[in-house]
C-alpha cells in the first residue's frame, strides 16, 4: 500500500474533500504506474480520481463507530515520535 494514504475515518474534524482527493490521486497514480499522464490519458486518470473520491466520500459517511473520534494533532504527534524511534 502506498505511504502516502493515510487512514481517514473517525477523527475530529472529519477528512476534507482536498484529502480524499489526494489520497484517491495516489491510489490512481500507484494503479496507473505513472504520477502524470500522457495527455491522451489526462481525461481517464481524471475520471478515475473522482470516481474514486466520491466512493471514498460515500464510504467514510457510512461508516459507522462506537469509539470516540481520534485528534489529529495527537495522532500526528504519535506518528511523528514512532519515526524518531524508527530512524533513530
Amino acid at each position: 500500500m502506498c505511504r502516502n494514504i493515510r487512514t481517514l475515518f473517525n477523527f475530529d474534524p472529519p477528512a476534507t474533500d482536498e484529502e480524499i482527493h489526494d489520497a484517491a490521486l495516489q491510489f490512481v497514480r500507484k494503479l496507473s504506474g505513472t504520477t502524470k499522464p500522457s495527455k491522451r490519458n489526462e481525461a481517464a486518470f481524471d475520471r478515475a480520481v473522482g470516481s474514486i473520491a466520491a466512493c471514498a466520500r460515500e464510504l467514510l459517511d457510512s461508516l459507522e463507530t462506537s469509539q470516540h473520534p481520534l485528534n489529529r494533532e495527537e495522532e500526528a504527534a504519535k506518528a511523528r515520535a514512532r519515526s524518531l524511534t524508527r530512524f533513530a
